[in-house]
């Protein structure tokens, strides 16, 4: 039985997904169907972010380059918010830039007690269940690529 899990993950592991719409692993995104996002079976960071906002901008080549590196193994987005609004609606958005992390299950993420990263966890206003891990404020390639780690991604 370990035999056959540890195949299928080292199947899954060396084989990358192939998008089913292209635009769903372009970093750059307008609006975010978390639905369609989550059928991939990947780990998800959304960055909510703009192009004018200076933390936002230091934070703009680490997301470039992980979104290009993990391509098949993760989905990385970056929203501006400034021109695109409506698409953080659904989430609980405070302050930017502000990430939020999905597990490849579709479930938040939740992160490893010594992360040394600050997240805030949010329930759904009408059900109550744990429904986002945030993370507000900026990121360094570093540690997006521990959280991308501790997420199961494999580099």
């Amino acid at each position: 039985m370990v035999l056959v899990v540890v195949g299928i993950w080292k199947f899954k592991s060396d084989n990358p997904v192939t998008p089913k719409n292209e635009e769903d692993f372009v970093l750059e995104a307008t609006s975010i169907d978390l639905d369609a996002l989550r059928k991939y079976n990947l780990p998800i960071v959304i960055d909510f972010g703009s192009d004018s906002c200076i933390p936002c901008k230091e934070m703009a080549p680490v997301l470039t380059t992980l979104n290009a590196e993990m391509q098949g193994k993760a989905i990385i987005k970056f929203v501006d918010v400034w021109k695109n609004g409506e698409a953080a609606n659904d989430f609980p958005i405070q302050i930017i830039p502000s990430q939020v992390f999905i597990n490849a299950d579709g479930d938040p993420y939740v992160p490893m007690n010594d992360m040394q990263i600050e997240f805030e966890f949010y329930s759904d206003k009408n059900t109550g269940e744990y429904a986002f891990t945030v993370h507000k404020g900026g990121l360094t390639e570093d540690q997006m690529r521990r959280i991308l780690a501790d997420m199961g991604v494999d580099e």
